[in-house]
């Protein structure tokens, strides 16, 4: 039997640079947190740990969700888009997911003549890494072997 994770990867269409764009969502919300990127490696962490893991284009390496801030993503879904060229991460965020402080990467709103701050920060950077380890993340049950939450199975039908 072939190993799930691997069938995963083969569906997913990476581009030239061994990139996919990953969007993560709130999970229960719907509100859409941050984009980002994801490899290979990215994708397998991601599914093995739970845990958000995505690849830092600056840092050139993989980079978990809260490694330095303590603002972890707990993956409840992975979904792939029709093309399979784009991932879609449904996540239990723990506190603020921008690393400007806001609870969303997208606080800026093109109101016509320009763009508008819709969000103001939870906390301030300096704060938010200063306290990041000195503080664990709670970790919400595992994904099933299935890679799908009960709950959504059920509402997916």
């Amino acid at each position: 039997m072939e190993d799930p994770t691997e069938m995963a990867l083969a569906e997913i269409r990476f581009g030239p640079d061994g990139l996919v764009p990953a969007v993560a969502q709130q999970h229960d919300t719907g509100e859409i947190l941050m984009l980002a990127w994801m490899n290979r490696d990215a994708v397998r962490t991601t599914l093995a740990e739970g845990r958000a893991c995505y690849w830092s284009r600056s840092r050139n390496r993989l980079w978990r969700k809260g490694e330095t801030s303590g603002q972890v993503q707990w993956l409840r879904e992975l979904r792939l888009d029709c093309d399979g060229d784009a991932l879609l991460l449904l996540v239990e965020q723990t506190g603020v997911a921008c690393h400007t402080g806001r609870r969303s990467c997208f606080f800026r709103a093109w109101w016509g003549a320009g763009w508008a701050v819709i969000a103001d920060p939870q906390v301030a950077p300096e704060i938010l890494y200063a306290e990041a380890s000195a503080r664990p993340a709670p970790h919400p049950t595992p994904l099933p072997e299935s890679g799908v939450r009960e709950e959504s199975a059920q509402r997916d039908g």
